[in-house]
């Protein structure tokens, strides 16, 4: 039986800063240990059409979405949950932090501009190029700087990264 205490990480950052790569890496690791895990992209929880326009309506549907998710994967015994999301404020952490259900750290990726404009200029699709303006307005306002518990610089290797956040978690 798995003894270990349920907690979860959230990794935040602009797009492009590698939350998504860094919580694969993650996950990756966790299993081959034969952790119990659960890996939740939460941009994918408030992708939708629901014709409700605004940053408070996307996050609200992705609270209640990742309240119910959390719920199950709990009741099926992950103890470690590994989070995507670029929160803006300390309240939308809160918000994560209440739905998800379990103690919950925030770590901050940071990457410099240059970096993040060779990773999503690659990128086939044509909202990538949106994404890019939108983190580079998001870098010179600093949105989303000081919700972190730390932060971590993610131009380096994704598997260095995520060991840096694992040491930092006490899961390594």
């Amino acid at each position: 039986m798995n003894t270990r205490r349920a907690e979860g990480v959230l990794l935040t950052g602009v797009y492009g800063s590698g939350k998504s790569s860094v919580a694969e890496e993650i996950a990756y690791l966790l299993e081959q240990r034969g952790e119990p895990y659960a890996l939740l992209d939460l941009d994918y929880l408030s992708w939708a059409g629901t014709g409700a326009d605004g940053r408070a309506a996307e996050v609200g549907l992705m609270l209640e979405n990742l309240a119910a998710v959390a719920a199950t994967y709990r009741r099926a015994g992950i103890r470690l949950f590994v989070l995507a999301y670029f929160v803006r404020s300390s309240r939308e952490v809160q918000g994560v932090r209440e739905a998800l259900g379990v103690p919950l750290r925030v770590v901050r990726l940071t990457v410099p501009l240059p970096d993040i404009e060779r990773r999503l200029t690659g990128n086939v699709t044509s909202g990538r190029h949106d994404d890019l303006r939108q983190a580079a307005a998001q870098l010179a306002a600093a949105e989303g700087a000081g919700v972190e518990d730390v932060a971590i610089s993610n131009d380096r290797s994704i598997g260095v990264a995520a060991r840096e956040v694992m040491t930092f978690l006490g899961w390594l």
